[in-house]
């Protein structure tokens, strides 16, 4: 149950007890004229981590009259729950923001039979104003309240006054369970029992809140609750978790059973290989393949075939899961091959990059198709290596391909986050779309929007920034780019030697910014580690969206190391220049699941002062992915998700460029597709 903090709570104080695994939640809570907004993920089944937007309305605090503020909050279950002793969690509430609601807890929570949870804790800081026990670990330094936040504050933690809490949970029924609890914050800002200017919103006259949450269904909870003896709080709270999607199993198109090869003994004409001497015989194959594979969404690029052996280049923009298009193309090899081909090597194109070689013995797909492990047993006899750059001598092109023109109109949404005259902003309308692919590996492309509905271009917040404004002028493009020219960019992939990938971008690379970005990634086909370089020369396109450029222009780029986990996690790290000319490192983790789920946060550090910063002091974020397949069922690569920076400012600022390397090869390589194998009879 998530409490008033949107953590794992009883009503406004925490307890021990953790989320299911990669749950992500999302909860409003209010009351006192007090609107809390908070994400919180569940990292690992012990550890829980938090993103939260506060707005304290008429509280005339730190030179506002409404009062927004952001906070994270981590927390980690140091022992679970026994038949005898109580779950114990250790949590740090707003650990990295402006301090206002900063605090620490120790807390443990003890369940009796299904129905009865109590909880009971020790808290420091904001958890410690109200009849405290003393300072057990020393006094509390200062707290320094004020605009620009963003660093830790782990000189207080678990220091000065500590004080107590509990809480009580009772399950009614299956849906409606009523909780009690006893809590430690003195709410001092609120009540204006504090020295510094504030209006009172809350009349806290009791320790003591009660309540009731009734569950709708598996995602939805509602609570209502009488707060601190004079006041009511609701509190809804909205969660997904990637183990539990709407829709069970695939409704996408069946695939089609293994076609079994005749016994030699009963039809040796079948094995009989002079049909590889026709030379018409690679395009024949091409021609039969393609139109079994075209309505899944599978396009062969190319197909060269001898007597014992097919290598075929396939791509898809419909299958998010690797091995599940891998597995439809062995499938429908063996419809197509000739009897006495026994070894398929499937090669997957992403933008014209061959990403991998997949090698598989026909034999063996006829033999596991329906074995009760076949998918281990398949993924232990496939072979996984580096693969040619382009298709050898005597392959059959698909002249249906290429050259190839796709567009797409449909709609589009834009979000901005977190500015104190309208929290959150949206913008909606129409994207029209194209590419042009006249041989492999070379695509021009761009989008242009029109907006029909939003009030992000309204915002009168007038940027200020002591660094060159590459993203505070976004004021600027959002009020005069309409209709707005968002991309419009030739990019060349190549593959320069074995185990490297390439790319080179020109054109208007981004909405504030045009210019000319080149990319390498060398990353081995069985390896988990990948090294890349970047590096861009960009310059600030004109604020109203079309082809003109003003007078800034800067030389961005880095050097890269990833790293991919074998418990799904990705480590990222970005070594150099950044668009405002600052120097430094990005640090990105990110948790990725078997069905493409991905929740991750980063962090960018540079030689930028904080104060030269601004508010927040350094750039960080948290970003969340998620499939639109995992909601439909069917296969299909988009996605939903967003980036939620606390502030958006000029430091640690990065270009935005379309197709870069390592997100698109990778999903051919060993460590992702055993992750995934398990969906390759799918």
């Amino acid at each position: 149950m998530m409490n008033f903090y949107g953590v794992t709570g009883t009503i406004d104080t925490p307890s021990a007890l953790s989320q299911p695994d990669g749950q992500l939640s999302t909860t409003v809570s209010h009351f006192a004229g007090m609107t809390r907004t908070t994400l919180t993920f569940q990292i690992l089944p012990r550890v829980e981590g938090s993103f939260r937007y506060i707005k304290s309305a008429d509280l005339n605090f730190g030179g506002f009259r409404d009062y927004y503020d952001r906070s994270f909050d981590i927390s980690l279950r140091i022992f679970n729950e026994t038949r005898y002793f109580p779950a114990v969690k250790i949590g740090l509430q707003d650990f990295i923001g402006t301090g206002l609601w900063s605090a620490e807890y120790i807390v443990a929570t003890k369940s009796f039979g299904d129905r009865v949870t109590v909880t009971g804790g020790l808290g420091w800081g904001r958890l410690a104003t109200a009849n405290d026990l003393g300072s057990p670990f020393g006094a509390r330094p200062a707290s320094v309240v004020g605009k620009t936040g963003g660093t830790a504050n782990y000189n207080q933690w678990f220091r000065g006054p500590a004080a107590p809490f509990a809480g009580v949970s009772f399950r009614a029924t299956d849906k409606l369970t009523l909780l009690a609890e006893y809590s430690s914050d003195a709410y001092l800002a609120e009540t204006g029992n504090i020295a510094r200017p504030t209006s009172a919103i809350l009349d806290r006259k009791s320790s003591l809140n009660f309540g009731v949450n009734y569950r709708i269904n598996s995602a939805v909870d509602v609570g209502a609750y009488y707060m601190y003896g004079s006041t009511l709080g609701l509190n809804v709270n909205v969660s997904l978790n990637p183990y539990n999607p709407p829709v069970r199993g695939s409704s996408g198109l069946a695939p089609q059973p293994v076609t079994l090869r005749p016994g030699r003994a009963q039809n040796a004409a079948a094995w009989e290989k002079e049909w590889a001497l026709d030379g018409d015989s690679n395009a024949r194959l091409l021609a039969a393949l393609h139109r079994q594979l075209e309505p899944q969404g599978i396009i062969v690029d190319s197909l060269s075939a001898s007597a014992d052996a097919v290598q075929v280049r396939v791509r898809t923009g419909q299958y998010d899961n690797g091995a599940q298009m891998l597995g439809r193309v062995m499938r429908s090899l063996t419809a197509v091959m000739p009897a006495s081909v026994e070894t398929f090597r499937i090669v997957p194109v992403v933008n014209g990059l061959a990403a991998s070689t997949v090698t598989v013995r026909r034999s063996d797909i006829e033999a596991l198709e329906h074995s009760p492990d076949g998918e281990a047993q398949l993924l232990a006899v496939t072979g996984f290596s580096a693969a040619p750059g382009r298709p050898g001598p005597g392959a059959a092109l698909n002249s249906d391909f290429f050259p190839r023109f796709t567009w797409s109109l449909g709609p589009y949404i834009r979000q901005s986050y977190f500015d104190p005259q309208n929290p959150f902003r949206i913008e909606t309308g129409a994207r029209l779309s194209a590419a042009y692919e006249p041989m492999p590996g070379f695509v021009l492309s761009g989008s242009v929007t029109k907006r029909a509905y939003g009030n992000i271009h309204t915002s009168t917040r007038i940027p200020s920034s002591k660094l060159p404004p590459v993203r505070t002028s976004t004021l600027y493009y959002d009020r005069q780019g309409d209709p707005t020219l968002e991309r419009l960019t030739a990019a060349y992939y190549f593959q320069p030697g074995t185990n490297l990938y390439g790319r080179v971008t020109v054109g208007y690379l981004e909405r504030m910014f045009g210019g000319v970005s080149a990319e390498v990634l060398w990353r081995p086909v069985g390896s988990r580690l990948a090294l890349g370089g970047e590096l861009n020369y960009a310059r600030q396109r004109a604020f109203d969206g079309g082809f003109g450029f003003r007078d800034y222009d800067v030389v961005t780029g880095h050097v890269s190391a990833y790293y991919q986990m074998k418990n799904g996690f990705h480590a990222q790290l970005d070594v150099g220049q950044y668009l405002a000319g600052d120097v430094g490192a990005t640090l990105g983790i990110d948790r990725e699941f078997r069905n493409g789920w991905k929740v991750g946060a980063f962090a960018t550090m540079t030689d930028v002062s904080a104060s030269d910063f601004g508010e927040g002091s350094f750039d960080k974020g948290i970003r969340v992915s998620i499939p639109v397949a995992w909601f439909l069922g069917t296969p299909n690569t988009y996605k939903l998700g967003t980036t939620l920076r606390p502030i958006t400012r000029d430091g640690g600022a990065r270009l935005s460029v379309e197709g870069r390397l390592y997100e698109r090869v990778r999903q051919y390589h060993r460590p992702t597709l055993e992750d995934k194998w398990g969906r390759v009879w799918q």
